[in-house]
């Protein structure tokens, strides 16, 4: 079963009564305190426009250690050839935008609202969100945003307008000062990059654990 959050409390129920595909609660809001708290606690946010806000905390966490992420012979070649120029934080607000706006294989619409949207720019003003912009002759062709809770990058989107851009943008986060990406739920495209599946347990030790 999933619990109502009350708007007055930014508290959740323990994760681990949430439903077998990870939803947990319904309700509250995204201030910057309960989504703090929320990813603090292994806890993310995903619901559709003119949906309640709903609270998911799967089981098993799709993840990606950065040095084991793969980087097949050609993708090699691209980084090699600097295809693309790539940076962090230099075009947050552009970068959920093109998240958002990208049409995405069986999904209607964006799970990316206005609301979430507004949340994460945010978040990204205080410090929290984060993301990698991956240009090409000085125009923004892929990228991605997350936050980052210590020493763990909370991966919500990505997108790419060319060929290999989003892979360029995984690549260079998986180099920076982070041990863990959190990429959420599992897709095929994750998992031919490396994706693994932890238990929460596992992966709430990343999160609680300032060095590793």
């Amino acid at each position: 079963m999933f619990f109502q959050l009350l708007d007055d409390d930014l508290s959740f129920p323990n994760p681990a009564l949430a439903d077998d595909d990870g939803l947990l609660a319904i309700g509250g809001d995204l201030s910057l305190k309960r989504l703090l708290f929320a990813y603090s606690n292994g806890i993310f946010p995903w619901f559709s426009e003119g949906d309640p806000i709903l609270w998911y905390s799967p089981h098993q966490r799709c993840v990606i250690y950065p040095g084991e992420i793969k980087i097949s012979k050609s993708m090699r070649k691209v980084l090699k050839d600097e295809t693309f120029q790539i940076t962090m934080d230099k075009a947050f607000v552009d970068v959920i935008k093109n998240c958002a706006a990208t049409p995405r294989d069986g999904q209607n619409g964006t799970w990316i609202t206005n609301e979430m949207q507004e949340a994460y720019i945010n978040l990204h003003k205080e410090g929290f969100a984060h993301s990698v912009e991956v240009w090409k002759n000085e125009r923004l062709v892929g990228g991605l945003y997350g936050v980052k809770i210590n020493r763990v990058f909370c991966g919500e989107s990505m997108f790419s307008l060319v060929s290999n851009a989003s892979k360029a943008a995984l690549i260079f986060l998986s180099k920076t000062d982070i041990d863990l990406i959190d990429c959420q739920l599992p897709n095929d495209h994750l998992m031919s990059l490396g994706a693994v599946m932890i238990q929460r347990d596992t992966f709430m030790k990343f999160i609680n654990s300032e060095r590793t």
